[in-house]
């Protein structure tokens, strides 16, 4: 799947709000959106009313940046969630949380979900005592998430895990701090997503 490769800094102020792409960075005083508030190029300071359906685009945009995904699997999840028999929205925010990058992420043992994703990449990780590799990998309730045995030395498996052993857990997530792990006690909720994100907009622009 293609990635974006520039500045992703330049997706915050597209959006005009901090995605926290850039993990701890986006904490401090050198963050892009901090110092620059308005969009990226020549043109970025310029007031633009956008029409219904660039709402509707830029809403779909952030949320894809936000977990980064590409457009063909965010089709694909948005289909499974139309599927589904809740709501379409909501559903769609469910299945990006629960993707395993996004998992790691969230227990802390990544500093962004690009960096989770590269660590699961490079079979850092298990999921109920089997190796996953797969960062779009979906889990489960119940489902338990560690760092492989023989890889619970890496530094940066170890740093993140010690800078952020105090960072609160969303609460459908448990913890174990000394052994690595986590576990999914339920499936994400609306409440637990933190991403500012009107999903109705997205439904509306795929359902034209």
């Amino acid at each position: 799947m293609s990635r974006y490769k520039d500045e992703q800094c330049r997706i915050c102020r597209r959006e005009g709000q901090k995605l926290f792409l850039k993990g701890s960075r986006c904490y401090t005083d050198k963050c892009s959106v901090a110092r620059r508030n308005y969009a990226p190029g020549d043109h970025g300071q310029k007031n633009k009313k956008l029409s219904e359906y660039g709402t509707q685009l830029r809403e779909k945009q952030k949320t894809k940046s936000f977990y980064g995904v590409g457009e063909k699997q965010f089709r694909k999840y948005f289909d499974m969630a139309s599927n589904k028999k809740g709501n379409t929205g909501e559903e769609l925010l469910q299945i990006l949380e629960s993707r395993l990058d996004n998992v790691v992420y969230r227990l802390g043992y990544g500093s962004s979900r690009v960096q989770a994703r590269q660590l699961v990449n490079h079979g850092l990780f298990e999921v109920n005592g089997q190796k996953v590799d797969i960062p779009s990998y979906l889990i489960k309730a119940g489902d338990v998430i560690s760092v492989r045995e023989s890889k619970k030395e890496v530094k940066i498996i170890k740093e993140n895990a010690e800078i952020n052993a105090a960072r609160p857990v969303p609460e459908w997530l448990e913890k174990d701090v000394e052994k690595l792990n986590g576990k999914v006690i339920r499936l994400a909720l609306r409440e637990d997503v933190d991403l500012p994100v009107e999903e109705h907009l997205i439904v509306e622009l795929y359902s034209k």
